[in-house]
This record gives structure tokens, sequence and C-alpha cells, in this order.
């Protein structure tokens, strides 16, 4: 059995681990020659995008039957105001759309949005205290 305890901690080393990963693509759309990076930007990138994978379904994987209504209904209020975020972008293009190099950055930024949105109920499981009791392993 895996204790809620011990997800909790993995969950938040897992948004922090989404929130670092973020510097690439901004660093790649603010960039006008990506050629000047270090080698192992790239490689960083990689790496760091791989453990956020892992980290994500792995919370999904060990938290899957903890979902409650009560998560469903949270992570469907963030969607809907998320949902503001689609005419922000809008706004960011109109305004700095010469600025910010998108065909660097455009995948980055779309792939960690959907995860981040698609492992939300998930993610949220791990913060309620009814996580608290034992999480079976199958």
């Amino acid at each position: 059995m895996i204790q809620a305890g011990s997800v909790r901690p993995f969950a938040f080393a897992a948004a922090i681990l989404y929130l670092l990963s973020w510097i690439f693509p901004v660093g790649a759309g603010l960039a006008k020659d990506t050629s000047v990076f270090p080698k192992w930007w790239g490689m960083v990138d990689v790496a760091v995008t791989f453990a956020l994978a892992i980290a994500a379904f792995g919370i999904q994987l060990l938290v899957r039957e903890r979902v409650d209504k009560g998560d469903e209904g949270t992570a469907y209020r963030i969607y809907r105001t998320l949902t503001h975020g689609i005419i922000a972008v809008a706004v960011l293009v109109m305004l700095a759309g010469d600025r910010i190099t998108w065909v660097n950055c455009a995948t980055g930024f779309l792939w960690r949005t959907w995860l981040g949105l698609y492992i939300l109920p998930w993610w949220l499981a791990t913060l309620h205290t009814h996580a608290v009791r034992e999480i079976p392993h199958r």
C-alpha cells in the first residue's frame, strides 16, 4: 500500500517541475536566434519534460480512484476560469506577436498546458484530507 502522505510531496515536486519546465518555451519564444543557446539547453529541456510527463502520469496512477466529485467540481471551475486564457493569448499574439518567436515556443506551451489541465483532477485529489486514507497499489 502507498500512503497518500507520500503522494502529496511527490505532487508538489511535480508542480514545481511543471513551473520550472515553462522556462524553456518562454526562453525559446523570446530568443530571436536559438542557435546561441548552450548545447545543454535542448537536452535539459527534453529531460525535464520527460520527468514531468512521468511524474504527471505517476500521480494519475497513484491517485486514480481517489478523485471525488469535489475534485471534479474544483477542476471544472478551474477549467472554466482558464478558458479566459484563450482570449489573453489572443491579445498577447496581437500585441507582442512579432516580438515572440511563436514557432520556437508554441508546441511547448500547448503540450504543457494540455498536460497540466489533463492531470488537474488527480493533482487536486492529492491535496485533500480524504486522500489520507491508504491508496491501494495495483
